[in-house]
């Protein structure tokens, strides 16, 4: 196998740190796993001082496996693993831990569900607050954040810090750690124990890290202990494609790897054998724009290839439209559902799109699962409202929404399976105001069964008040009321078809069966267009790819304010436009949702240099 000037350097390099800047398509992985090879062959390391770390447990079994073919063997003495796999390798034999020490992700949930049931917090969506406090938990330890001076963005500062220390106290009352422990664990327990630190440096003599740009600060910490003192650190990765801020991963610690380790080489690996040279200048063009990187230029190895389609459409209807026109012609010219990806911000963005494809037949996978709108909780209150405007009197749909906004009904006179709106009235003829209040829901609950869904569903929100009930809630919750307004603007959208509730309803039907259908079908089918966010589509490449709705808003993300989410939505973009081997369609909208919409920043630089139609 011939290999580039700069993949030898890498691959023959010995002692001492090195940093090996990988681009997209550069053969990162062959470099890794020839240089544990030469290790072995030339420089007679022996197989069980060198370790290789990764940062999932597919990426390590992949490099294993790789490296076993090129050796031609069977079985090795080298470590092939992840952070967590190695670090719990070392607390077993300090600790003596096993598998039933590790609490499982579900475990983590059951147990921050039994401590946020028993606070009397007013959740409304109980598994997206537990997801945030899981996500809050993982920062904290991670990045090693002392408590009191952590600031919670799903609850209070209080509540977050008692639901943290009740999480602790029963993981150590039941001798238990979660993934996030096992670092902390690992270097508490080498930052005390000299002793046992030099055991593990004099194992692990030679270390290879890939994917060194998500690294956070405690891995890092961990991995510096380990590689001293003769520090043969061996670092691959690329500061563009580092896209995990969110879970505590740093660019900058890698940014910064040189300036900690003196006397560290550097080689660029600036070949890109995926993309066509088209593809490589676009994205070239798109990443320089940001400032904190390691300058670069990918150079391309294939020919040029066709032009990117950049096109803008009136809205997603027209866009969908249009992709599967396009995707259906590149079936004709043979190519497989397999080689197709559609690209998007977040795994709501696409919902529109898969539908369409259910309509089509087009076979399709989710990377990431798409949640039901209509199971969303926001989704459930208004057709609650809904089914009471039609004669329901279900005592689960009126609690949904009796006091959204509130109109100070008590759960206590809302006891009899069916309610009965007389009845609630004689029960508060002493509270006037309350009165009022229930005889206003009567009169909105009169106009809306007269109204189409998509006006419904205006009434609701602004008319009932539904909305001013979602900005206390935002409130309450440290979140943008905007994020939940985007469950409402989405299922107007949907609503704007159908001219009846009947129909409405019978459309919510067919579509939660055709998505639970598609849930099961897609691990069974192979040939199917890909659906990925950008953010899971790193480390994947496809002939043909199809990056939607690139707007300002949506990509970059209309969280990113800071300077540093903007580059980090940049590389994301960046993952994005590299995934394509052969063809990149990168479109925008000018409407969604009943609001105009900006083309993303990310284009402005690419009009001149790419085909633009629309």
């Amino acid at each position: 196998m011939s290999f580039t000037k700069a993949q030898s350097r890498a691959i023959t390099h010995k002692d001492g740190p090195m940093i090996v800047l990988a681009g997209p398509g550069s053969g990162k992985t062959t470099v890794i796993t020839e240089r544990t090879k030469y290790l072995i062959q030339n420089y007679g390391i022996n197989p069980m001082e060198i370790l290789v770390i990764t940062f999932t447990k597919a990426a390590a079994q992949e490099m294993r496996q790789r490296f076993l073919r090129l050796m031609e063997q069977e079985q090795t003495q080298v470590t092939f693993g992840t952070f967590h796999a190695i670090f719990f390798g070392i607390l077993k034999h300090a600790y003596h831990f096993t598998g039933e020490n590790i609490l499982r992700e579900d475990q983590k949930h059951q147990y921050l569900k039994d401590i946020v049931g028993r606070m009397n917090l007013d959740i409304e969506d109980e598994a997206d607050f537990i997801g945030g406090i899981i996500s809050e938990i993982s920062l904290v330890k991670n990045d090693q954040i002392p408590l009191e001076h952590y600031y919670s963005t799903t609850c209070s500062e209080n509540a977050f810090r008692d639901i943290y220390q009740k999480y602790q106290q029963r993981l150590e009352r039941e001798n238990r750690l979660d993934f996030d422990d096992m670092l902390v664990y690992t270097y508490q327990l080498l930052k005390e124990r000299p002793d046992i630190l030099l055991g593990w440096q004099n194992r692990y003599r030679y270390i290879l890290v890939d994917e060194f740009q998500d690294i956070n600060k405690i891995q890092y910490e961990i991995v510096k202990m380990l590689a001293a003192p003769e520090n043969n650190i061996f670092i691959v990765g690329d500061d563009d494609q580092s896209i995990y801020r969110f879970r505590g991963a740093k660019p900058e610690i890698m940014l910064n790897f040189p300036k900690e380790f003196k006397d560290t080489k550097t080689i660029l690996l600036d070949q890109n054998f995926r993309c066509t040279g088209n593809i490589v200048k676009a994205a070239e063009l798109v990443i320089r724009h940001n400032q904190m990187r390691f300058q670069k230029n990918m150079k391309e190895v294939k020919e040029s290839g066709d032009k990117i389609e950049l096109h803008t459409f009136a809205n997603q209807p027209q866009e969908c439209a249009h992709i599967i026109k396009k995707v259906q012609e590149y079936i004709k010219q043979d190519y497989q559902y397999s080689d197709i990806a559609i690209l998007f911000r977040t795994n709501t963005d696409a919902r529109l799109l898969a539908e369409k494809f259910m309509e089509y037949n087009i076979p399709f996978k989710m990377r990431d699962s798409m949640p039901n709108i209509y199971d969303h909780w926001i989704a459930k209150n208004v057709i609650s409202y809904i089914h009471l405007a039609l004669g329901s009197r279900e005592r689960r749909e009126f609690l949904q929404v009796m006091n959204r906004p509130n109109r100070y009904i008590g759960r206590e006179c809302v006891d009899e399976a069916q309610v009965s709106l007389e009845n609630l009235k004689k029960y508060y003829d002493d509270k006037h105001w309350v009165v009022e209040r229930i005889e206003q829901l009567e009169y909105q609950l009169n106009i809306l069964k007269r109204m189409n869904p998509y006006a419904a569903i205006n009434f609701i929100r602004h008319g009932i008040g539904y909305e001013a009930y979602l900005n206390e809630y935002a409130d309450f919750r440290k979140i943008k009321a905007e994020d939940l307004y985007e469950v409402l603007n989405e299922m107007q959208e949907g609503a704007k078809d159908f001219k009846t509730f009947e129909a409405w309803f019978a459309h919510i039907e067919e579509y939660t069966k055709a998505l639970n259908d598609q849930a099961k079908e897609q691990n069974r089918v192979s040939n199917a267009v890909t659906f990925t966010t950008l953010h899971s589509s790193k480390g994947l490449e496809f002939a043909n790819v199809f990056i939607i709705d690139i707007n300002e808003g949506i990509i970059p993300h209309r969280k990113a304010i800071l300077d540093a989410d903007m580059q980090e939505e940049r590389r994301m973009f960046y993952v994005g436009m590299t995934r394509a081997k052969e063809h990149l369609h990168m479109y925008s909208i000018r409407e969604r949702y009943g609001k105009n919409l900006m083309p993303s920043v990310f284009l402005e630089n690419l009009k001149q240099d790419v085909k633009t139609a629309g």
